[in-house]
């Protein structure tokens, strides 16, 4: 099913899209309780959805989303400096901890250095958990559990004055933010929200593993990346969100009773789109299980047509508000790796389609031989302006 036959309930008086499927009621219990907590900004449709999503998209798009990116540089460097006495280290895991050393502190996040492996662990956990059972499934559901108290009590020290926050950052805007009706958040579902700021930057450490898989099994996009040419790095960066698997699906519920290609979809029903599908339809794209950055060289995207994070239009709908934030990310960090002198040593690079997140079996060992050479700085991304269209 192509994405651009399934229109969610965006809530906006005259749509044509309005009724068709909402989100409110078709997230499972496992996902809430691993993945975006309960009273987040996914369970939520029409005007109180729109209110909350604004608060996500004032943050995730334009100079907040550079700023990220210099922090994330940043303190991608003081790693790699740790990393170049040859010694074997685990990518995801330590791409994990320099994402969310680098978050904490953008978000205005109090966090001790010597809190940062635990609370990357959490945060990957939150997402390995939640479309499995099982032993993960139960570390995300507890290591949510367990950051939305801590936030709880942060965002309360906040509020009564106890503790400050640097004005204007994720802390600060999260914290004081109101709903549709003028009402603050409740500590709790504030905690929530901060973590869906935090947790989805913490998870594009699957991408960085995804990365140095690319640059293991084609070497070639290597130099390209390490001359600094921003255009091949931004391509790189959209191949990989289309090549490599994540997320499976999204899903929403039928508002009413609907058809599609013939298909009856009665109202209730549970509408899931797939996006491993689509991202590799040979309708859509030439040759798709190649792995090939030139596909978007010079390509303006529509708003269906590159869907691992949504589709649509991401100030109304669905769309994930952090999708310029993991293609900038992407964009720096895909470069960074490129300059890393390491080795890759024997071991399990297999990447399975039956585990929900996967990733490289062995979380991608590299051996790094010298410190990381820095790149020049980028410049701040442009907010998408396409819009979006109705024909594949």
């Amino acid at each position: 099913m192509a994405v651009d036959s399934i229109q969610y309930d965006s809530g906006t008086p005259g749509s044509d899209a309005i009724g068709n499927v909402h989100r409110r009621t078709a997230l499972p219990e496992p996902v809430t309780s691993t993945l975006v907590g309960h009273g987040a900004v996914h369970h939520l449709d029409g005007v109180e959805h729109r209110v909350r999503k604004a608060m996500f998209m004032s943050l995730l798009t334009g100079v907040g989303v550079g700023s990220l990116v210099a922090h994330t540089g940043v303190a991608w460097d003081e790693a790699a400096r740790t990393w170049g006495d040859g010694r074997q280290v685990v990518l995801f895991d330590e791409a994990a901890k320099v994402l969310t050393r680098a978050v904490c502190r953008w978000a205005g996040i109090p966090l001790d250095e010597a809190e940062v492996p635990a609370l990357a662990s959490d945060l990957t956990a939150m997402v390995d958990g939640f479309g499995s059972g099982g032993p993960r499934h139960w570390r995300g559901r507890l290591a949510r559990r367990r950051r939305e108290a801590w936030l709880t009590d942060l965002i309360g020290e906040l509020r009564d004055g106890t503790d400050t926050a640097p004005a204007g950052s994720a802390f600060d805007v999260v914290a004081g933010h109101r709903d549709a009706g003028g009402r603050p958040l409740d500590a709790r579902t504030a905690a929530v929200e901060l973590l869906n700021v935090i947790r989805p930057t913490a998870a594009v450490a699957w991408y960085v593993t995804f990365a140095a898989h690319a640059l293991h099994r084609w070497p070639d996009q290597r130099e390209a990346l390490r001359s600094g040419d921003a255009a091949h790095a931004e391509a790189f960066a959209h191949e990989l969100r289309r090549f490599y698997p994540f997320a499976p699906f999204v899903g929403g519920r039928a508002v009413r009773d609907l058809s599609w290609a013939g298909e009856r979809i009665p109202a209730g029903s549970l509408v899931l789109l797939d996006v491993y599908g689509q991202n590799h339809d040979p309708q859509l794209w030439d040759e798709p299980y190649t792995f090939d950055p030139g596909r978007f060289a010079g390509r303006e995207l529509g708003a269906f047509d590159l869907i691992p994070q949504g589709g649509g239009d991401p100030d109304t709908g669905h769309r994930c508000p952090g999708e310029d934030i993991t293609i900038s990310l992407l964009r720096a960090l895909a470069v960074r790796l490129a300059r890393l002198d390491y080795d890759v040593p024997e071991q399990d690079l297999t990447i399975s389609l039956r585990r929900v997140p996967t990733r490289p079996a062995s979380g991608f060992v590299l051996a790094a031989a010298r410190r990381a050479v820095t790149p020049p700085p980028e410049p701040p991304p442009q907010r998408r302006t396409s819009r979006p269209s109705t024909t594949q």
